[in-house]
């Protein structure tokens, strides 16, 4: 059978010059892509450890603190309360208990909270 055109040749045909012009676009490519997908992590003292998934800021003011224990408090106290009255017996009890203990710790933030800014 007839080939109209030559076999490729054996050797590669890019240049080193290609070759290195292709080597600097996959190493800015890379860097490229590491910046954005593998940002590298702030230096600083506000960092967390690295079991540690929630923090609070260290500005934050007491008010402000105060505040969101007793939003937090009223919240959980809302929660336990509906789900204690769609149970019977023992567990009722003692969720009623842990409502009760919610209730009380919210009024010692609210007590806190008043001290801390008295209206």
């Amino acid at each position: 059978m007839f080939k109209p055109t030559p076999n490729p040749p054996e050797a590669d045909p890019a240049s080193p010059r290609t070759k290195s012009k292709a080597k600097k676009h996959d190493e800015a490519t890379n860097r490229a892509l590491d910046y954005y997908l593998l940002p590298k992590p702030e230096k600083s003292e506000d960092t967390s450890q690295p079991g540690q998934l929630f923090t609070v800021a260290k500005n934050a003011d007491n008010e402000s603190l105060l505040a969101n224990l007793s939003e937090t408090l009223a919240a959980a106290d809302a929660m336990v309360s509906n789900l204690a009255f769609d149970l019977e017996g023992p567990r009722r009890h003692i969720l009623l208990g842990i409502q009760q203990l919610i209730e009380l710790s919210s009024l010692l933030a609210n007590r806190v909270l008043d001290n801390v800014d008295p209206r």
